[in-house]
């Protein structure tokens, strides 16, 4: 019983390492620089066109027959530590 215990947590510790890295933000300074954004991804931009405490968000939302369409919007800046 304990090895299957051990076995479990030793399985939850790797998806979360790894949902953990997949799901990091990743800040650009160009929109340009985004290459290959996947549908469902999520890429900052600080290219200061957003107001003051925003930052531009750019999302891979579908897939069209010209490649991913990407949607921006200004989202609330976090504050990193």
């Amino acid at each position: 019983m304990p090895r299957i215990a051990f076995a479990a947590l030793a399985g939850t510790g790797v998806l979360i390492a790894v949902t953990a890295s997949a799901t990091a933000q990743q800040t650009l300074m160009r929109e340009g620089d985004i290459v290959d954004l996947r549908v469902g991804q999520r890429v900052l931009v600080d290219d200061g066109s957003c107001p003051a405490g925003q930052i531009k968000q750019v999302v891979g939302s579908k897939l069209s027959q010209n490649g991913v369409v990407r949607t921006r919007s200004c989202v609330p800046r976090l504050a990193r530590k």
